[in-house]
C-alpha cells in the first residue's frame, strides 16, 4: 500500500491524502498505487500541501500503519508521551504498537 503525506500549508499540520483532500488522520489515508506522482504534482502546484511525498504503509484491524518509524511518529505523535498524540482521549491509543 502506498499513501501520501505532507504538511498543510495554512496550519503546518501533518496531513494524509484521503482520495479527495487532505486529512489530519492517518486512518483516512487511501492507497494511491501508481498515481502517487500525479497526485503529488497536482496538489503541490495547487498549493494545498507542502513537502508531500509517498510512503509505504499497511492497513490492518488497527488502521493504517506507516512502514517507517519516522512516518509512524508523524502519524501518531511522540512514542514516549501518549498524552501528546493527535487523539489523546482515544482508549485504543495504548494498543497501537509503534
Amino acid at each position: 500500500m502506498k499513501i501520501l503525506t505532507g504538511n498543510d500549508l495554512k496550519s503546518g499540520a501533518v496531513v494524509w491524502w484521503d482520495g479527495t483532500s487532505w486529512s489530519v488522520y492517518v486512518n483516512d489515508a487511501v492507497d494511491v498505487g501508481e498515481r502517487a506522482d500525479e497526485i503529488l504534482a497536482r496538489e503541490q502546484s495547487a498549493r494545498r500541501v507542502n513537502a508531500a511525498y509517498a510512503i509505504e504503509a499497511s492497513r490492518d484491524a488497527n488502521g493504517v500503519r506507516p512502514a517507517h518509524i519516522k512516518d509512524r511518529v508523524r502519524a501518531l505523535g511522540p512514542t514516549v508521551r501518549p498524552d501528546l498524540t493527535l487523539k489523546p482521549a482515544d482508549p485504543e491509543i495504548g494498543n497501537w504498537v509503534i
